[in-house]
């Protein structure tokens, strides 16, 4: 098929605190978008402040597919994100309508527009195992145990990053390959049969983009984040081990009500988290996807990508 036959579809990527939602929201004020959240903490119920998911009224005004999806005590994966992505962009072309994907999980758009290798699942009784070595011998041990079986894996991520160490050395444990072989096989999946827009919001200055991080985690306080995170704990059966739990902010909140991280220190080490989690977004979006890029810092974005939309769409 031709790609000027392909039916439409938009990415709206940037790091967190970018202003990718308030872009969305205007857009579909002026197009007939659908709109589709790529956002690993936004699929959990009952998660709504420290994701800062858009209010109640304003999901109602404007639906976004993959929000609200599963509970905290469950898991979501890339694949899973992958399957319901592609079946709520088709259900959109079928109705005449653009989807729109926004959000800043990489993996999500990865494995979107790349497909996933098949991969083994999880397996609770060997990631058990390796946890209990971590506490042993430290997550540094494991890394270079990693290393021994799959070097190029190993290479790319930091000594103490347990989630990606662990999933990684489970892949070579349960699969007998290295998890990069695995992943390299995935590129020779089909694309999407999309024509793809694909736009990046990117601070032209990183230091604007860490005070809207900053206030925003403040914010998040003052609305009773703490609280959120309590309340979840009494309602669902969690663990600091479960992907809802290792979310940014959810994380450094459910060591404080453990009682291992000072409350005094909760404010700067959820800020630190979240803008490690930023410049890892910034990081891949400037060297891992051609997406066409506009400052965050501007403040005519809204025409400037309206514009580029209309082209597009038009094209």
């Amino acid at each position: 098929m031709a790609v000027k036959q392909l039916p439409s579809a938009i990415l709206l990527l940037g790091p967190t605190a970018s202003g990718k939602t308030d872009l969305a929201l205007h857009l579909a004020d002026q197009y007939p978008i659908d709109l589709i959240s790529v956002d690993s903490a936004l699929v959990f119920k009952d998660m709504n402040i420290g994701t800062a998911k858009p209010d109640a009224e304003t999901l109602q005004r404007y639906p976004h597919a993959l929000v609200d999806v599963i509970t905290p005590e469950e898991i979501y994966s890339a694949a899973r994100f992958r399957e319901d992505a592609l079946k709520a962009m088709a259900e959109s072309a079928a109705r005449g309508r653009i989807p729109l994907l926004v959000g800043g999980t990489m993996l999500y758009i990865k494995a979107l527009l790349e497909g996933l290798s098949d991969l083994p699942k999880a397996n609770a009784e060997l990631r058990a195992e390796i946890d209990e070595r971590a506490k042993q011998h430290g997550w540094p041990a494991i890394h270079e145990e990693l290393a021994k079986l799959d070097p190029i894996t190993a290479a790319r991520l930091a000594p103490n990053d347990s989630q990606r160490i662990q999933r990684a050395l489970e892949i070579c444990l349960l699969s007998g390959r290295p998890a990069s072989a695995l992943c390299a096989e995935q590129e020779q999946q089909a694309t999407p049969p999309y024509r793809f827009l694909s736009l990046a919001l990117l601070p032209s200055d990183r230091a604007w983009l860490h005070e809207r991080i900053a206030l925003r985690f403040k914010l998040m306080l003052q609305q009773g984040f703490v609280q959120e995170v309590e309340a979840l704990r009494a309602k669902y059966q969690l663990n600091a081990e479960l992907p809802s739990m290792r979310c940014v902010g959810y994380r450094q909140a459910w060591e404080m009500l453990e009682g291992t991280l000072p409350a005094k220190e909760l404010e700067e080490r959820g800020i630190y988290a979240t803008r490690q989690l930023a410049k890892r977004q910034i990081t891949w979006l400037t060297n891992s996807i051609a997406c066409e890029a506009f400052d965050c810092l501007q403040n005519n974005n809204a025409d400037l990508i309206g514009r580029r939309v209309a082209e597009f769409l038009k094209a």
